[in-house]
């Protein structure tokens, strides 16, 4: 079994990177390893920063670029250019690529991105969020048997057809759980979020792990039912935020104001007076979500027996000890599978000091908060 999931994680390993080949083709050695201009300390800065507003768990992203809290903290003159992506891996790959300087990703593209550094140096520098079923959620189609436990719909995924965004986080919680439980998918897919919702509408997958809110949207739209999270098998899932090296090295002052408007918008996520503006402006920065799916995805329950937990997301901002040990644990897991070659990160891949000096300054401790599971009844909003 173990000889199967280390085949898996090399074909893991490849699609993570394959586009960084494409992405890096047209760069000499010497223009890949080179520092980008930064400008001086206290100078206005331009920075193209990935984030996934298809991701709840690093909503705080959408917050930052909604309320534009950066405004308040970056040298006068700076700009931020947003940049959409629909899975970790991409923007993996265009901040390789000196594409983007910043990026909001989950666990498993946060991690392999630092142990690129001899095509970029990337760095983990904050937790945008820590949960157990923002990325990892277990769906089986809608004609499925009825499970009396989440262990028992892991196990008829034995045999089935599972379809995962390979490289992404909710990939590394598959493989996990399939190790763990002894599971062998007769198909292992690597497949998006949108084909693996036509998939679904097709009749054409078992099952598929994904995380939020397209979760929430194939089940609210009978597309899917939710069996199992990383509740059901004790595996959390992290949303983290990475920068570049020569980011960091050359204008820690922008890594600090990046933060501490960072900050803001996680202190205005963890509020639950402000669910149904941070819902808004999600559904401003997607497309075809509603709000009550939003909403559902952010802050709703499920029952315990399919995954359900009562904290949606905690808001951790700094690398706490439970974000430190999930990466060490999802590290030295993805190394098992040799989806990366080391079991321990270098040195300062993992940069702790920025968050922990914001919080000290403005006299606060991580985490900062947490977003609590609502019953359908909280909901405030428009109904579909």
């Amino acid at each position: 079994m173990l000889r199967n999931y280390k085949y898996i994680g090399q074909r893991v390993a490849l699609a993570v990177v394959a586009a960084v080949g494409i992405a890096t083709a047209g760069f000499t050695s010497s223009a890949t390893a080179a520092e980008l201009d930064y400008g001086e300390i206290g100078d206005p800065v331009n920075l193209v920063v990935g984030y996934q507003p298809y991701y709840t768990e690093a909503w705080s992203g959408v917050v930052m670029k909604g309320l534009k809290l950066y405004e308040k903290y970056l040298p006068e003159g700076s700009t931020v250019e947003f940049q959409i992506g629909l899975q970790g891996g991409i923007i993996v790959n265009a901040m390789l690529a000196g594409k983007q300087h910043i990026g909001y990703m989950g666990d498993m593209p946060a991690i392999v991105a630092t142990t690129k550094d001899r095509v970029a140096d990337i760095r983990i520098v904050a937790t945008a969020g820590l949960a157990f079923d923002q990325c990892n959620n277990m769906l089986v189609r809608t004609d499925a048997p009825e499970f009396a436990d989440a262990d028992e719909a892991i196990q008829w995924m034995d045999g089935k057809v599972v379809a995962v965004p390979k490289g992404a986080c909710t990939d590394r919680f598959a493989l996990a759980v399939f190790e763990k439980k002894g599971i062998e998918p007769a198909s292992y897919l690597n497949q998006n979020i949108e084909v693996i919702t036509s998939g679904f509408r097709a009749g054409k997958l078992d099952a598929a792990a994904i995380w939020e809110p397209t979760a929430s949207r194939l089940v609210h739209e009978g597309l899917a039912r939710k069996v199992a999270s990383g509740a059901s098998v004790d595996e959390n899932d992290g949303g983290f935020i990475d920068m570049r090296g020569d980011l960091i090295d050359k204008r820690p002052d922008v890594v600090k104001a990046w933060l501490n408007a960072e900050l803001d918008a996680q202190l205005f996520m963890a509020d639950p007076a402000n669910t149904m503006a941070v819902v808004a402006m999600a559904e401003e920065q997607t497309t075809g979500f509603s709000q009550e799916v939003l909403w559902k995805a952010m802050t709703g329950s499920t029952p315990e027996a399919q995954g359900g937990t009562p904290v949606r997301n905690e808001m951790a901002f700094a690398i706490t000890p439970k974000a430190q040990a999930l990466i060490d644990k999802a590290t030295v897991f993805l190394h098992s599978i040799k989806t990366i070659k080391v079991d321990t990160l270098r040195k300062n891949a993992v940069m702790t000091e920025f968050t922990n000096d914001i919080l000290e300054e403005r006299g606060l401790t991580a985490p900062i908060g947490q977003i609590m599971a609502q019953p359908d009844s909280a909901y405030s909003g428009p109904k579909e």
